[in-house]
């Protein structure tokens, strides 16, 4: 049984959802009827198989019935990020060819610009209140059967990259032919890797309109298990949730490791964390030191994983693979890794040959109507990359450096900031750093550290002096900070990566940019 209507025939009684702060549940009967009734009006609005439509949605108690409805109406379902600029929202509505977008009430004040700005969507819907000129998604679907469509089969959804190196690209893979209850490969891996199953309990702290939080909490439904949706991330919060509901599975990101460790240590021994087995992270490599301490306090739970939407290939590695290859995050389980030089040469084992990660042999993707990304993503062989770059030890396990993007050129010399963010994070008066290379006209560029102090009081020149030194102490030199900005808040997406750009592009403004 792999599919809410199963567990809706025999549990449905069940907490399908729970929400984190409301505690509003959503039972498999609810699941089942309010995606029912979605599939049913898509049908009435006469969309078919292989349409699209497109979500601008909070996380709420709507969510996945919403996206259960699409999936089982064969739709491509399009979930955008909160935090879009009118310009990027329109860019995603008109570029996936959604028919029907769905907002949330909260999202007013763009869904009303939006409204104007979508020709192609024939029909625009509202879930939890109102904005203008939009239906009321409730009051649309109530009245409907609460049957299945005739017609029932597979969709799936299209996500669009976060857009942290530039404009956000769709990722499509075509629809199968397999039945829409069908067990998928990913399923397959969340079974084998992290023991899914209708016992699972399972946080999901982050927004639901990215891949992971997404895909996960959606594998945890079909498995029949129960979901707790966090409205928004808070560190404490989240371990009282864990406590509260028993959760056994969760998912983060490194910036929440990041958060959990800044608490004071009575916070940290208060709440019992004992009913949690598997602790998922990815988004972003995780540093050493942060992740040691972690696994110091909840206990060898960690799963890292290094995938991404594009689905070619996927890495992993469980806590005690880490601690004997610490700084990895794994090793390959779809696809094969090739590390490649910018000649296309693949490189060999070892920390002094970095270069670009390839998979080989993996699920085939495309960047939706950009012909151009796709074909810059493989090289002649057809091996496909994310951007990133790192290396492979003896034993094939792979470490990430930084994505090629991000990389500093001063005076010739390669320099990748991850390195010395990783460093600059452990510092006790730190909440969040970037390192970025600035205009210098002898050099090309010079490494600059953008910081979120903990408390703003030490966002002073002598404070900036003492992290330079504190970096010269620990790394080369010429990887160090030359200056050190402040900043109260990092450009930083819910879902831990960072928008470095929008960082870079202050420096740069007004200046030719060889940067992506």
């Amino acid at each position: 049984m792999t599919h809410p209507t199963h567990h809706a025939m025999f549990t449905p009684d069940k907490p399908a959802v729970v929400m984190g702060r409301t505690n509003d549940v959503i039972t498999y009967r609810q699941l089942e009827t309010q995606s029912n009734q979605g599939a049913q009006l898509f049908r009435k609005l006469g969309l078919v198989r292989g349409d699209a439509i497109a979500l601008l949605l909070e996380n709420g108690p709507r969510f996945h019935a919403i996206c259960f409805a699409a999936q089982r109406a064969g739709l491509f379902y399009t979930p955008m990020s909160t935090r879009l600029s009118l310009s990027e929202a329109e860019y995603i509505v008109k570029d996936c060819g959604a028919k029907v977008l769905i907002v949330s009430a909260g999202m007013a004040p763009l869904a009303e610009q939006l409204r104007a700005r979508a020709p192609g969507v024939t029909q625009f819907f509202v879930t939890g209140g109102e904005v203008a000129d939009y239906n009321s998604w409730e009051a649309a679907t109530d009245g409907l059967p609460a049957s299945p469509i005739a017609d029932q089969s597979a969709g799936r959804d299209m996500l669009y990259s976060s857009g942290t190196t530039g404009r956000p690209k769709g990722v499509k893979t075509e629809l199968t032919t397999d039945a829409f209850d069908a067990v998928s490969p990913f399923m397959q891996n969340n079974m084998a890797l992290y023991g899914f199953g209708p016992e699972t309990r399972y946080l999901s702290p982050a927004p639901l309109y990215h891949a992971a939080p997404l895909r996960f909490t959606m594998s945890v439904l079909r498995f029949g298990g129960t979901v707790v949706v966090m409205e928004k991330f808070d560190a404490e919060h989240a371990l009282e949730l864990i406590e509260q509901h028993r959760v056994t599975h969760s998912q983060w990101v490194p910036s929440m490791f990041v958060r959990f460790l800044k608490l004071p240590q009575a916070t940290q021994a208060r709440y019992d964390l004992s009913s949690l087995k598997v602790a998922i992270h990815a988004a972003a490599p995780c540093p050493v030191a942060v992740k040691e301490r972690m696994i110091g306090w909840w206990g060898p739970v960690l799963f890292e994983y290094y995938a991404g939407t594009e689905g070619n290939g996927f890495v992993a590695c469980n806590s005690e693979q880490w601690l004997a290859h610490k700084g990895t995050v794994g090793r390959a389980i779809t696809g094969e890794i090739r590390i490649v030089d910018p000649n296309g040469n693949v490189l060999p084992p070892g920390p002094d040959n970095t270069g670009g990660i390839y998979f080989a042999n993996a699920p085939v993707f495309e960047y939706h109507n950009d012909p151009e990304k796709t074909a810059a993503s493989r090289t002649k062989e057809g091996w496909s990359t994310l951007g990133d770059v790192g290396y492979v030890d003896a034993d094939g396990y792979l470490y990430l450096t930084d994505r090629k993007s991000h990389m500093i050129i001063s005076g010739g010399v390669n320099i990748y900031p991850q390195e010395v963010e990783d460093l600059l994070i452990t510092h006790p008066k730190i909440a969040d750093a970037a390192v970025i290379g600035v205009p210098n006209d002898e050099y090309g560029e010079e490494v600059k550290a953008v910081v979120q102090p903990l408390d703003w009081k030490d966002a002073t020149p002598a404070f900036a002096a003492e992290l330079i030194a504190f970096c010269r102490d620990h790394i080369s030199h010429v990887k160090c900070p030359r200056s050190v900005d402040f900043d109260r808040e990092l450009p930083r997406h819910p879902t831990g990566k960072l928008y470095k750009r929008l960082i870079r592009d202050r420096y740069w403004e007004g200046r030719s940019n060889k940067l992506v």
